[in-house]
């Protein structure tokens, strides 16, 4: 599918395509090019708007995924707005270099037919909802959370709110490292948001359930909770309660409690304590008691422990 760029008549306002591209441009050294500069191989995702395939690059060899945005309203949701499109770049575009964040690496466009190619870098293991088939041991939990608490670090750092962190956004690369993808959700803190839940239910804080549209960088800190809960146990912790919002917030009062996660740690006998207080403190009903990604990695869960 040949590429073609118009360049808008000075009377226009530039498509939001346009300015995504060129705040990827600002934010990293990937240079926008053609999508018939990729060969595209086997789809290895679907979303709303479209489907996410593996490509080879046709000069380099590079293989890479590449999320296609369809504008004609083929979709799932129909039309995408393009908008938030923009949004998505920009967000993934300012955490762009951290070795847990996948890297977006070009923006692709088709102004004929409206449609966009997000091209990022091609983690190739599937997805940490694949990897959970029953409980981790304490170490290899650790391990995974303070790469996605780094993660978490990164995006925040960069005045970011990812606000859908959830087992099937984090990618498993060869070697077993983890990326954060799906930055469809995110956006720049400036709260009151539009709404107060975006994102997965089951990982959603309570703040978000309750109404909130103040909420803060703590909702990403929430889900990293809920996900180190599932690794330790093996199934996500409110698995019985997707389907309304106020049933799962009064689930999540009644199994955490006023004091955070202790009524989980019957089921966690051996749990160390340094382990328990890292739990408790990403699950904190009160968001403005919950560990910060950077206070979380300082804790000596950590720091002690090799």
């Amino acid at each position: 599918m040949a590429s073609s760029r118009k360049r808008p008549a000075q009377h226009e306002e530039e498509a939001p395509a346009s300015v995504a591209s060129k705040r990827l441009r600002s934010s990293s050294a990937a240079a926008i090019g053609r999508i018939d500069d990729y060969e595209r191989l086997d789809v290895i995702g679907e979303g709303g708007f479209g489907v996410v395939f593996e490509a080879r690059h046709r000069r380099t060899g590079e293989s890479v995924a590449v999320k296609w945005i369809r504008g004609d309203g083929a979709g799932e949701h129909g039309p995408p707005d393009m908008n938030a499109v923009a949004r998505e770049i920009a967000c993934q575009a300012a955490c762009c270099g951290h070795p847990s964040i996948v890297e977006i690496v070009d923006v692709v466009e088709d102004a004929d037919l409206g449609d966009m190619f997000l091209v990022m870098e091609l983690a190739g293991g599937g997805s940490l909802f694949d990897l959970i088939s029953g409980p981790s041991t304490e170490h290899t939990t650790r391990g995974m959370m303070r790469q996605l608490l780094a993660a978490a670090k990164a995006v925040h750092a960069a005045g970011i709110i990812h606000r859908d962190i959830k087992p099937d956004n984090v990618l498993v690369g060869p070697d077993g490292e983890l990326k954060l993808c799906d930055f469809g959700a995110a956006t720049p803190v400036k709260p009151p948001y539009e709404e107060s839940r975006v994102g997965t239910l089951l990982y959603t804080s309570p703040e978000q359930l309750a109404g909130d549209r103040n909420y803060g960088m703590a909702v990403d800190m929430w889900a990293l909770g809920c996900i180190m809960g599932e690794l330790l146990t093996g199934a996500p912790l409110f698995e019985d309660y997707d389907t309304d919002e106020e049933d799962l917030f009064a689930e999540v009062l009644d199994r955490l409690g006023s004091t955070g996660a202790c009524k989980l740690f019957d089921g966690l006998p051996e749990l160390s304590p340094a382990g328990r207080e890292v739990l408790a403190g990403l699950l904190a009903i009160n968001p403005d008691e919950r560990l910060t990604a950077a206070e979380a990695l300082e804790h000596r869960w950590f720091t002690e422990t090799d």
